[in-house]
């Protein structure tokens, strides 16, 4: 895989949370509706990237085998580090939007 195929995979990953966020504000907009749960939708992003890392680590033993080639290691390696650097964003965003509500007052 090539630095496009990375990138195209993190833009994949943001379109997905576009969605997600998307239902959200439409479930939001009528409670009534069956919608996504925001437990579920993070629930599922942790685990594409635990998911991510099983593959980099198989595709790791792998090369110490002599089945795998470098480069598919370093693309799954690459793409585990994109999908954990998109998650702590994520996480830090929560977190920031969480402090910014126990700032406010009552």
């Amino acid at each position: 895989m090539s630095t496009a195929s990375i990138a195209n995979n993190a833009y994949q990953m943001a379109a997905r949370l576009q969605q997600h966020a998307r239902a959200i504000e439409d479930k939001a907009a009528q409670p009534e509706a069956g919608g996504l749960d925001f437990g579920k939708m993070v629930q599922e992003a942790v685990g594409t990237v635990v998911d991510k890392g099983q593959v980099a680590d198989t595709k790791a033993v792998g090369l110490v085998e002599g089945k795998a080639d470098v480069v598919d290691v370093v693309t799954a390696i690459a793409e585990t580090e994109v999908a954990l650097e998109t998650m702590v964003a994520v996480r830090d965003r929560v977190i920031s939007a969480y402090e910014e509500i126990m700032r406010m007052p009552i």
